[in-house]
């Protein structure tokens, strides 16, 4: 009964969309039309560029996570979370929101240049959509290729088997992409072990301190946190975290 229910419901937003499609095209309005200019190039209806722009808007965590500086910036708060000895605070909502906002600010040079050479010329009709979405794509790509590491860029071509490179020709997103995620995975982590030392180092102290005076029964992150925070703060941890990611992308 609910999947004949279901079924008699998707025929109906079917038949409706199709009377619609109908009626426009009876009153001359281009639906659903695809035409080739002067030049060659093939332009799309602005149905078809709409639905194209709201599929693309499904794939926007996707891009703002896997193909900005939003991966490194979260994995290194959430090492520091776990260095401090603090399993919630701050909170995850606070670190994610951290991240995105420093990471709208790193990729400010990105997305400044995404909207001089793609959006302000599509707006003003001078490219078209399919051109503008190739240029939206290479400053992206530029800022994915100068933070990859060769040998992640060789593992994926290789595992893609992709050609040979030319010289001054950009890798492919199917090989830019993975490469780059790993390696923001890589420099997270060896930014992260460099966060731990110094906590570690008190834990270790603390650690010592109360085994020998044979106070084995009380936990040494108690005593720690405090000594931990404190140093956090006295040496101004957050503007000196957050300063180094954002020059680590430079």
């Amino acid at each position: 009964m609910k999947w004949s229910k279901l079924l008699s419901i998707g025929l109906l937003v079917i038949s409706q969309f199709l009377l619609v499609t109908q009626v426009n095209a009876d009153a001359g309005i281009p639906v659903l039309s695809v035409e080739t200019n002067e030049s060659g190039n093939q332009e799309y209806s602005i149905t078809l560029q709409v639905l194209g722009l709201m599929t693309l808007l499904t794939f926007l965590p996707a891009i703002v996570m896997m193909m900005t500086s939003f991966i490194r910036v979260t994995v290194v708060f959430a090492i520091l979370r776990q260095a401090l000895g603090m399993q919630q605070t701050p909170s995850n909502q606070i670190l994610i929101g951290l991240s995105l906002f420093l990471s709208f600010f790193i990729m400010s040079p990105v997305i400044e240049r995404v909207n001089a050479e793609a959006v302000q010329p599509y707006i003003e009709e001078s490219i078209t959509s399919t051109q503008a979405l190739e240029k939206a794509q290479a400053p992206f790509a530029d800022f994915m290729y100068g933070q990859i590491r060769e040998t992640d860029l060789v593992l994926f071509m290789d595992l893609s088997a992709t050609p040979p490179l030319e010289e001054g020709q950009m890798p492919p997103f199917k090989v830019l992409v993975p490469a780059f995620i790993i390696s923001e995975l890589k420099t997270a982590f060896q930014i992260g072990f460099l966060l731990f030392i110094p906590f570690l180092i008190i834990d270790l102290v603390i650690a010592s301190i109360l085994m020998a005076m044979g106070m084995m029964m009380l936990s040494p992150l108690i005593i720690s946190l405090p000594f931990k925070i404190m140093l956090f703060v006295l040496i101004d941890g957050w503007a000196l975290v957050v300063g180094t990611l954002a020059n680590s992308f430079t």
